[in-house]
């Protein structure tokens, strides 16, 4: 492992260089065309720049989010403030991968040889203190494949001279917190849906995708859209034997339905000091399922807590930050902090002292259930893990081993442990924590991501039920389809463990949270037609495929047992398309077919093969009521088209004829000139898809198209 120490300055600025205003001017023209399609409308452009942010934060205007203001640190260009909805080049602070590296690496070689740098001197990362490897996914796989291809990660960093964390350090998220990598105030990207983590520092943490990461390694930059802001105040105090991981579970059951999907979270501090309370473990837990809530982002601010505990890490031997560090940060607060007067696209509050301990599921993040209600079923369990980047630190061991101590798993119940990083486990381990979870039996498996992702040992067996301190339970994600998996914080977990059913460690009365939501009225955005470019189709012809289902995951469209197989064909690849959803799809669809779907389409993880698998079956495009913005820039970055049309939707549901997992409704014609859709002669309007959507889709995706700006400026 390459062992580096980390500085808190800001960061050089290989190759300097200002956008023009014209240029951007004009983009931005084109993205007021249609913003609908937001993943898309800036790709063409912003790869052209080498510049970087200035080294000290601009000076704002009053009425700007704190994810505004770390926006405009990071946008390249004349520093101009940034707001919501704005297209930007940005240049994070760093980009991390994960066992994903094995396929960037040649997405980012292909590139380089697309652009004309086939000379391997010159298939140079742009900035390699920029990028971060941390191996954490299938570490418990030990084939000569796998470990082959974590040798060749290896040996590409040590080629570029890349920080890279080998199998074992721990989770990546949790190695960036602990390595210093994630800090207050700055932007810090992932190609892995849960960077979302990095919001509990006052960090900006966003997803980005494989094929984002590779054009990152190759410019320094990506594009970004600024997204709506939500904030969300946090009143009341938590009561004894509640924790973040309950609350952020109990915000995904009682926000279902989209009013946060594709947001950036703000906490706020409501009355009492709710939020001022919480520690910063609990904080890393919801930002992190802020995820699984559909947001882009979820961010806390830079308080007196999250300075106290940077100041007790500073402390720490080996620490990758001084004290003076902090302070230094501590004194610039005020200027990466949300003003009194900002403006939110929705504000919602949640009273803590409402909140019981609560569980998702089974096989749903979204269905939420009081543990006083649900304990009184008795739900029988045969597995129970404590493991994930959401809930495996040592705050979350501590309260587990608080649990267990002095007694055994309930008969017939496998418990597994696997904790956040190396660093984790040997803290508890030296303060006899990891000891007493290990004499109540259970089952220790390595620092990583393994059976959260349905990989290595203790995966759900068919029939079985679960319970689990991970941030997911899609249906079939941690096993098999025909398991039921639920999900609750470490102390219900280890509860569950030793009554052998679904329970709370104390008694708590049953409550209904309190909360509410304010969205301001905003003006519909008007829509114009764009030209149709050369080389898209005019019109396409198909069967229309109905899957109605609502938050259909990635797990459900491409399982994540085969994510990390990068030997699988694109003919192997089709094959496997929808199987956690619908076993039978394959045998229902056929090349041609239109996928038509419900509300937050490809919510989950950022596994690109969710888009291309369904490109390499042959599906032209899909179409939904609305998707997660990650599966869209993961469509349209690969050149596969997707659009929101929700009044077919709710036509196709209002017939009532469209019962199955997958229902072939009948013929559909798609006209791009005019922006319908026509099923049965009715017509059915979607936003039009910009001519640098389309200019993607003819190219073949990102990577061309970055490369073609790479070459003409050799």
């Amino acid at each position: 492992m390459k062992s580096t120490t980390y500085t808190w300055s800001s960061p050089a600025a290989p190759n300097p260089a200002k956008c023009d205003a014209a240029r951007i001017s004009e983009v931005r023209k084109i993205v007021g065309i249609a913003g609908v399609l937001s993943l898309t409308l800036w790709l063409a452009f912003c790869f052209a720049y080498h510049a970087t942010s200035s080294a000290h934060i601009p000076e704002l205007t009053m009425g700007y989010t704190l994810v505004e203001k770390i926006a405009t640190l990071h946008a390249v260009g004349d520093g101009s403030p940034v707001r919501s909805g704005d297209f930007v080049t940005v240049r994070p602070l760093h980009v991390m991968t994960h066992d994903n590296t094995g396929a960037v690496i040649p997405k980012f070689r292909e590139i380089m040889k697309l652009a004309g740098r086939t000379d391997a001197t010159a298939q140079r990362v742009a900035d390699p203190k920029q990028m971060v490897f941390a191996i954490d996914h299938d570490i418990q796989n030990l084939s000569s494949e796998n470990l082959g291809k974590y040798a060749k990660i290896a040996s590409f960093a040590a080629e570029q001279g890349i920080d890279h964390y080998p199998a074992g350090t721990g989770i990546g998220h949790q190695v960036m917190i602990e390595r210093g990598y994630v800090r207050p105030g700055r932007m810090v990207v992932a190609s892995d849906s849960h960077s979302n983590i990095y919001g509990a520092l006052a960090c900006l943490g966003t997803p980005v995708v494989r094929t984002d990461a590779a054009c990152l390694w190759a410019t320094g930059t990506t594009w970004w859209q600024v997204p709506p802001v939500a904030r969300l105040k946090l009143r009341g105090r938590l009561r004894p034997g509640v924790v973040g991981k309950d609350v952020i579970i109990a915000l995904c059951g009682i926000f279902s339905r989209d009013e946060v999907l594709n947001h950036a979270i703000e906490f706020a501090e409501g009355p009492e000091g709710g939020l001022s309370a919480m520690s910063v473990e609990q904080r890393m837990s919801m930002a992190n399922m802020t995820t699984e809530w559909g947001a882009l982002a979820g961010v806390f601010p830079f308080d007196e807590t999250l300075r106290s505990w940077m100041l007790a890490r500073a402390d720490e031997s080996g620490a990758p930050y001084s004290r003076a560090d902090v302070e230094h940060l501590w004194a610039q607060r005020d200027q990466f902090a949300a003003d009194e007067d900002a403006s939110y696209a929705a504000e919602l509050t949640i009273d803590l002292s409402t909140i019981v301990p609560h569980v998702s599921g089974p096989n749903d993040v979204k269905v939420m259930r009081s543990l006083p209600d649900i304990q009184r079923e008795r739900v029988k369990i045969n597995k129970a893990w404590l493991m994930s980047c959401v809930n495996a630190r040592f705050e979350d061991l501590v309260e587990a081993a608080r649990v267990v101590k002095g007694r055994r798993v309930a008969p017939g119940v496998e418990f597994y442990l696997a904790a956040a990083s190396s660093s984790v486990q040997s803290r508890a381990t030296a303060s006899g924590v990891w000891q007493t979870l290990l004499d109540f039996g259970a089952v220790e498996l390595p620092p990583g991501c393994g059976t959260c992702i349905g990989l290595g040992k203790g995966t759900i067996k068919a029939g079985e039920v679960g319970i689990s301190a991970t941030n997911r339970n899609f249906e079939g994600r941690m096993g098999d389809r025909a398991g039921l998996v639920y999900l609750a914080s470490p102390a219900v977990v280890a509860a569950s463990a030793c009554e052998g059913y679904i329970c709370a460690p104390e008694h708590f009365e049953q409550i209904a949270p309190k909360s509410s939501i304010y969205r301001p009225v905003t003006e519909s955005a008007r829509r114009e037609s764009i030209s149709v470019i050369d080389g898209f189709p005019h019109r396409i012809k198909g069967r229309l495929v109905f899957l109605d289902k609502d938050n259909l995951n990635t797990d459900g469209i491409f399982a994540g047992k085969h994510t990390y197989n990068d030997a699988l064909t694109r003919e192997e690849m089709a094959k496997v398309v929808f199987e956690n959803y619908d076993a039978k799809f394959t045998s229902i669809a056929a090349a041609g077919d239109v996928i038509v779907s419900g509300l937050n389409f490809g919510t989950g993880s950022s596994r690109e093969q969710a888009a291309t698998a369904l490109k390499h079956f042959g599906i032209p495009c899909v179409i939904a009521a609305s998707f997660s913005e990650t599966y869209k820039r993961n469509a349209f970055n690969n050149g596969f088209v997707v659009f929101e049309c929700s009044d077919l939707v709710s036509h196709l549901r209002s017939s009532g004829t469209c019962s199955g997992r997958t229902v072939v409704v009948g013929d559909l014609e798609i006209d791009y000139r005019r922006s319908i859709v026509i099923i049965g002669g009715k017509e059915f309007q979607f936003p039009p898809l910009s001519s640098v959507a389309q200019e993607l889709v003819v190219r073949g995706g990102a990577e061309r198209a970055v490369a073609a700006r790479l070459g003409s400026a050799v």
